[in-house]
């Protein structure tokens, strides 16, 4: 497809003006995260664009009929001026692959609100048009947090998010409540993806060597983990008969 990235130093002037102030270090932190925007309104796309780009995001743009790039953003933002069609793009971004998990935000117009309703699945975040830099600013930062897609410290596998600053774990945007020994066996798992871990290794790496337990621990945690990961993402902890455990390679 052909998508237009535009690249930190951007000649457009901003609309935000000087109502919003962007810590350098935070834009510093973003420079690398793109934020796709699909929309059918080339202003619109514009001011978009020069607004994420003061904030530190990469946007990348694209037309309402063109598919989605190669690579994931770290969000979406689906500016499409009619409500059906904000619909239609925000069910192909929900279906594409690699795209499905990420955070999607609608701007939508006062007139057109009755669109999200009973399409929550659609829409994790709205700004009502037109929009306000400043609340589009504050959306990606809540969306951000939600997510756990926020700074360098995140291990993002599939529909698993594990920021492993805060701690804080996610499975298809909702928080799991971890214990202290499952949080580090999960996060040793899925730093290596793909890579066989036998129990004696996993053991010493997360109750350290001198713990007297037996194997059976290890068998113990990961069926919590499997049983709390749910039957659509269990089959992402391997077992790896007479061996051991591995975490599945999967698309972030």
């Amino acid at each position: 497809m052909s998508v237009q990235a535009l690249e930190d130093g951007v000649g457009w002037g901003s609309p935000m003006g000087g109502a919003v102030r962007v810590q350098e270090a935070e834009a510093i932190a973003r420079r690398e995260e793109h934020v796709l925007v699909v929309g059918d309104d080339e202003d619109l796309r514009a001011r978009l664009a020069a607004d994420l780009t003061v904030l530190g995001y990469r946007p990348v743009l694209a037309g309402t009929r063109e598919p989605p790039p190669p690579t994931p953003p770290v969000a979406l933002v689906a500016a499409a001026t009619s409500p059906k069609e904000t619909i239609r793009m925000a069910e192909e971004l929900r279906s594409a692959e690699g795209f499905r998990h990420l955070p999607l935000v609608w701007l939508v117009d006062p007139m057109d609100l009755w669109v999200l309703a009973g399409r929550e699945h659609l829409c994790d975040e709205f700004v009502r048009l037109p929009y306000v830099a400043e609340e589009l600013a504050a959306r990606l930062r809540l969306l951000s947090l939600k997510t756990g897609r926020d700074g360098p410290d995140v291990i993002r596998r599939g529909p698993l998010r594990l920021n492993t600053s805060t701690h804080l774990v996610m499975m298809d945007g909702r928080s799991m409540d971890l214990t202290y020994m499952e949080y580090e066996l999960l996060k040793l798992l899925a730093s290596t993806p793909g890579r066989v871990f036998t129990r004696e290794d996993i053991l010493a790496r997360v109750w350290g060597y001198d713990y007297f337990g037996g194997m059976r621990t290890v068998d113990v945690h990961i069926r919590r983990l499997r049983a709390k990961f749910g039957p659509d993402h269990a089959s992402l902890i391997q077992t790896i008969r007479s061996v051991g455990y591995r975490f599945a390679q999967v698309r972030g």
